[in-house]
C-alpha cells in the first residue's frame, strides 16, 4: 500500500471514530430524518425517478430503518456517493448508513473501522460485452479494454483474474456506473465489469438490451449489505436487526398485507416477538414495540422488497439464486428474534 492510500484509510479510520463517538440514535432522533448513503443511480437499486423520489432495492432498507427509528418511512435524506467518496461521507457523519452495493471485506471492517450489518445481496463479479464482439468466456478477452469502477474491490479482481489466466488487459478507469455506461455504449471499452447484479441492472436501461450478454464468468464473491461506522454499536444493532427483521418476515409468511392482522391474531411466538405483540425487543433497542412491524409494513418483507425492484418480472430480471432463503436453498438468514 503506497503512502497516499495509507494516510487515507487512517484519515477515513480517524474520522469514523470522532463520527461513533456523537450517538447516532440520538443525532436521527433530533435531526428527524435518516441520512443515507446510496450509489448515484443504479436502477433497481437505487435512483431517482421521474418525480425525483429516490426507489430501490437498496432505497428499502433506509426506509425500513427510517419506519423503525422514526415512525416514518419517508423521512429520509439520500445522499448519493461514488465509489471514492461513500466511505468517507460515512466516516465524516455526513450519512448515518450506507446502503450502497457496497463489499464486505476484512480491510474495510478492520482497517477503515467500519461495521457491516449484514448481506441483502450475494453477489459476484461479472463482465458485459457486445454481442458483436464474439465473445463468449471472460477468458476470451486478452488485450481487451475494460471500463472499471475506481475506488472499487472490481479494480483488484479484474487484475487477479487475468493475471492467473495469463492475459492483458488494459483499464478504462471510471468514477460512476453513469460514466460507465456511457463509455461503454460509446465503445471506449470492450467490456464492462462489476458487480453481475449491476450488469443486469445497467444492460435493463439500454435501448437495445438483447444486442449485449453477460459473460458465464463470476470471478469473485462479493456480499453486498449495509454498514456503519464503528463504535456506536446501539445503531449498529438496530441497522442490523432491521436488515433482518425483513429477512425473518418473509421466512415466517409475514408481509406488507398481512402484518396488521398477523401482530393481533399470531399463534407463533418468534412472530410475536418480532412485532412487538410479546416480549421487550423493541425495547432493548432503544426503539418502541412496533419498529419492526412498521419496516414490514411500508417496505414489505425482503422477498417483496427483491421482487418489486429486481426480480425476474421487472426489467433487470434477477433470479433469487443465492439470495434465496436459506429454506429454499440460498443463503439468506436471519439469526433468531429472542
Amino acid at each position: 500500500m503506497n503512502k497516499s492510500v495509507l494516510f487515507g484509510a487512517m484519515t477515513v479510520a480517524a474520522l469514523a471514530a470522532g463520527a461513533a463517538a456523537a450517538g447516532t440514535l440520538d443525532d436521527v432522533k433530533a435531526r428527524g430524518k435518516l441520512n443515507c448513503g446510496v450509489t448515484t443511480g443504479l436502477a433497481g437499486f437505487a435512483a431517482p425517478d421521474a418525480n425525483g423520489e429516490w426507489k430501490g432495492f437498496d432505497v428499502a432498507v433506509c426506509r425500513a430503518v427510517a419506519a423503525a427509528v422514526l415512525g416514518d418511512a419517508t423521512a429520509v435524506e439520500f445522499v448519493p456517493t461514488t465509489g471514492k467518496t461513500r466511505f468517507t461521507a460515512l466516516a465524516s457523519g455526513e450519512i448515518d448508513m450506507l446502503a450502497r452495493n457496497t463489499t464486505w471485506t476484512l480491510s474495510r471492517d478492520v482497517d477503515l473501522k467500519f461495521d457491516f450489518v449484514g448481506v441483502n445481496y450475494y453477489d459476484g463479479q461479472g463482465f458485459m460485452v457486445p454481442k458483436e464482439l464474439g465473445v463468449s468466456s471472460a477468458k476470451d478477452l486478452d488485450g481487451a479494454t475494460v471500463c472499471i469502477q475506481t475506488g472499487t474491490t472490481t479494480e483488484l479482481n479484474l487484475a487477479d483474474f487475468f493475471r492467473a489466466n495469463n492475459i492483458s488487459y488494459e483499464p478504462v478507469p471510471i468514477e460512476t456506473n453513469a460514466e460507465g455506461t456511457q463509455q461503454y455504449l460509446a465503445g471506449a471499452c470492450d467490456t464492462y465489469t462489476t458487480d453481475a447484479s449491476g450488469l443486469a441492472s445497467t444492460r435493463a436501461t439500454f435501448e437495445n438490451p438483447g444486442e449485449h450478454t453477460l459473460l458465464p464468468e463470476i470471478i469473485s464473491k462479493e456480499p453486498l449489505g449495509p454498514l456503519v461506522r464503528h463504535g456506536d454499536n446501539e445503531w449498529g444493532d438496530i441497522v442490523r436487526w432491521t436488515l433482518n427483521a425483513l429477512i425473518t418476515a418473509e421466512e415466517l409468511g409475514v408481509s406488507s398485507a398481512n402484518v396488521s392482522e398477523m401482530t393481533s391474531s399470531t399463534t407463533n411466538p418468534e412472530i410475536a416477538r418480532l412485532l412487538g405483540s410479546e416480549g421487550t425487543l423493541g425495547e432493548m433497542l432503544g426503539l418502541d414495540a412496533d419498529w419492526a412491524k412498521r419496516a414490514i409494513e411500508t417496505q414489505g418483507n425482503y422477498g417483496e422488497i427483491f421482487a418489486k425492484n429486481i426480480g425476474e418480472d421487472t426489467p433487470i430480471g434477477l433470479a433469487r439464486g443465492l439470495n434465496a432463503q436459506w429454506t429454499d436453498g440460498g443463503l439468506l438468514y436471519s439469526p433468531p428474534f429472542r
